[in-house]
Formats: C-alpha cells, sequence, structure tokens
C-alpha cells in the first residue's frame, strides 16, 4: 500500500506565485529525474490562507521517500535553482508536512 505525502508550505505575503512557479522549472522535472511521483498541487481559492502551497507525493514506503528526496535536495540543479529563485529572499516561511495512510474505501490505495 502507498503513503502519500501531503506537504503545505506558507509562503511569505506576496510570494506564493513565485513558489508556485518554481515547481514547473525547477520541482517537476527534478522529481521525474529522481523517480519522485506526484499527485497533485492547489493553492487555496477560499479559506484560512491565501499564502497556501499544498501539494501531494505518492510513495512504496518511508524509506523510499527518505532515498528519493535527499537525493532530489542534493541535486546541484535543485540548489542553484533555489538560490536562483531565492535571492531576494525565502519564498516560503513554513513547511508543514503529513504522512498519510488510505482507508480501505479510498480511491487513491
Amino acid at each position: 500500500m502507498s503513503i502519500y505525502e501531503l506537504r503545505t508550505y506558507r509562503c511569505m505575503p506576496g510570494r506564493l506565485n513565485e513558489a508556485v512557479d518554481r515547481f514547473p522549472t525547477y520541482g517537476i522535472p527534478l522529481w521525474a529525474k529522481h523517480g519522485i511521483d506526484h499527485v497533485g498541487f492547489w493553492k487555496v481559492a477560499v479559506g484560512n490562507s491565501n499564502h497556501d502551497f499544498i501539494y501531494m507525493l505518492r510513495w512504496e514506503s518511508a524509506g523510499e521517500r527518505e532515498q528519493k528526496w535527499k537525493a532530489f535536495m542534493e541535486d546541484p540543479i535543485w540548489v542553484e535553482g533555489r538560490a536562483k529563485t531565492e535571492q531576494n529572499g525565502p519564498l516560503v516561511m513554513t513547511v508543514n508536512n503529513q504522512f498519510l495512510e488510505p482507508t480501505p474505501f479510498s480511491r487513491l490505495q
């Protein structure tokens, strides 16, 4: 059974779109390179904060997540891309991640 990682980025005021724009350029292509499976991406349309960017990743195990996430975070293209996109300061204020196990009746398994 897969596990799902739900990550919520509370972005710096006025920097949400910059954080979102970084994913098609740096996140998604590098995730493909490292075998990271993304499920979806969301911005809050109505709710407590319009500074939140949320996405979900699918993993086969915690060990797979640890190995692949470490390789991604250490990838020189990501290190350079993150530095480039944050040259005017950080885009993300806080990161909250949760690991979710699907129930037997969930569409996602």
